[in-house]
């Protein structure tokens, strides 16, 4: 087994348009995003070393944030997350594993978190 670094950046807040009933289709619905990433990572960590040596957590944020475009309707919420795992696969080949996980949050009654959490590895 490899040693790897997690990266975490968890409970973003955005709205965007996504859904398949009606009253869903035309404004933008509110999602907490949290994602964790999974980077390769040099030998050790120095008092010294460089933020090269990592990635930038607003990198992560970038991803679940602006990268999304704001005009585009994904049917489905697993659509998004889709988009989040490509954006970091494509901008760092040291990113091994994405997971995503997108709570809808106009659908929840009782302060329950409803929504999926998908997984993807570097192919």
């Amino acid at each position: 087994m490899s040693d790897l670094l997690q990266l975490h950046v968890h409970d973003l807040e955005v709205e965007l348009l996504t859904g398949i009933y009606s009253e869903e289709t035309h404004l933008p619905q509110p999602l907490r995003i949290s994602l964790t990433v999974d980077l390769d990572l040099p030998e050790r960590f120095e008092p010294d070393t460089k933020l090269t040596a990592s990635k930038s957590y607003i990198d992560l944020r970038h991803a679940a944030t602006t990268a999304i475009p704001k005009d585009v309707h994904f049917t489905l919420i697993e659509g998004i997350a889709e988009h989040i795992c490509d954006t970091l696969f494509v901008s760092d080949a040291r990113v091994r594993r994405v997971e995503v996980k997108i709570v809808k949050l106009a659908i929840a009654e009782k302060g329950e978190s409803i929504g999926i959490t998908l997984v993807r590895n570097r192919r």
